[in-house]
């Protein structure tokens, strides 16, 4: 990555990006489980939400500080998340909830941690 100042805008487009998702999985849960995963149950849709509330708080603070440390803690919370889908991928009601958003959130991780700031 380049400079700092691109560093912290990547940063910061990426947590901008990951805070409008968790705002999207808090407020309409039922529309984005049905447009990606529709086989997801309906009565676990509190995890969709808490899922948003998570990133919101996540990328909500990096967005508002991307400070090299927040974004590894973050990154590490991603690998943990992505980790702990990986027992779900190959479930008829939850596989591919599992892979979309295991598979994103360790890509995120991936990304953040080449783009974040070094200072």
């Amino acid at each position: 990555m380049g400079d700092e100042r691109g560093r912290r805008r990547v940063t910061r487009l990426m947590a901008g990006a990951g805070a409008a998702t968790g705002v999207l999985l808090a407020a309409r849960p039922l529309q984005v489980v049905d447009r990606v995963a529709p086989a997801f149950p309906r009565e676990r849709l509190w995890l969709v939400r808490a899922l948003g509330a998570r990133l919101l708080a996540q990328h909500g603070a990096v967005l508002a500080a991307p400070d090299p440390r927040l974004v590894r803690a973050g990154s590490a919370v991603d690998l943990l998340h992505a980790a702990s889908m990986v027992p779900f991928v190959a479930s008829a009601r939850y596989g591919r909830a599992a892979r979309i958003s295991g598979g994103l959130a360790a890509a995120y991780a991936a990304v953040a941690i080449a783009a974040a700031p070094r200072r």
